[in-house]
């Protein structure tokens, strides 16, 4: 039953989305300085996720499950996290983001960040890839709805993420900012440090 279907996919999806990720980090730091960055950057992940999966339909899904594939990305991935999370800490006197180092929108955001997430592109080639089997089982209406319903909960989600952290900053001021950005900055150096640690696992094992 379609329905069905679309009520487990969209329980799975949401908790991938709602798990904390370096998407959830940034979209918290530039929700300080606009309630809409949350929207924008899902516009940006969706750019890079609705096209992914409509590869992995296709077959795709069977790359990104390479191991050398994974190491790279999540070397790179971890090195762009890396010079993200040290901009945040380096902003936080000002309570600004340098935006020197790092996507100045928050629609780049959205994409660099779901291209340098490793962990991103297996959960796609795993459990994505087997949503997406079984949305095209109900042909391409189930398929569709399958990729409007996931990343729906990304937008939703986001949205409601970046319209927080703006009120809340509207309401505490510099102070609550100063905290959100020691809180994104560390998070994002875990993220970096888990990425790099990973891929040399994997390349030294090589």
């Amino acid at each position: 039953m379609l329905s069905a279907f679309l009520l487990e996919a969209v329980l799975i999806s949401l908790s991938g989305v709602i798990a904390p990720g370096p998407v959830t980090a940034v979209t918290v730091s530039k929700g300080t300085k606009s309630p809409h960055a949350g929207a924008m950057i899902a516009l940006g992940h969706g750019m890079v996720e609705i096209p992914l999966m409509i590869l992995i339909l296709y077959g795709f899904g069977d790359i990104l499950k390479i191991t050398y594939i994974k190491a790279i990305i999540g070397l790179l991935g971890g090195l762009f996290l890396l010079k993200m999370g040290l901009s945040l800490l380096r902003g936080i006197k000002q309570a600004r983001i340098d935006l020197s180092n790092g996507p100045s929108s928050p629609l780049m955001a959205g994409i660099i960040l779901t291209l340098a997430n490793p962990y991103f592109l297996v959960w796609m080639a795993t459990i994505g890839s087997i949503l997406i089997s079984r949305s095209y089982a109900f042909g391409l209406l189930g398929f569709t709805l399958f990729m409007i319903g996931h990343w729906s909960c990304d937008f939703l989600w986001l949205y409601f993420l970046s319209a927080l952290s703006f009120k809340g900053g509207q309401f505490f001021g510099k102070r609550l900012q100063q905290v959100l950005f020691v809180i994104c900055g560390v998070f994002l150096l875990f993220f970096s440090t888990k990425f790099i640690y990973d891929a040399a696992k994997i390349i030294f094992s090589f």
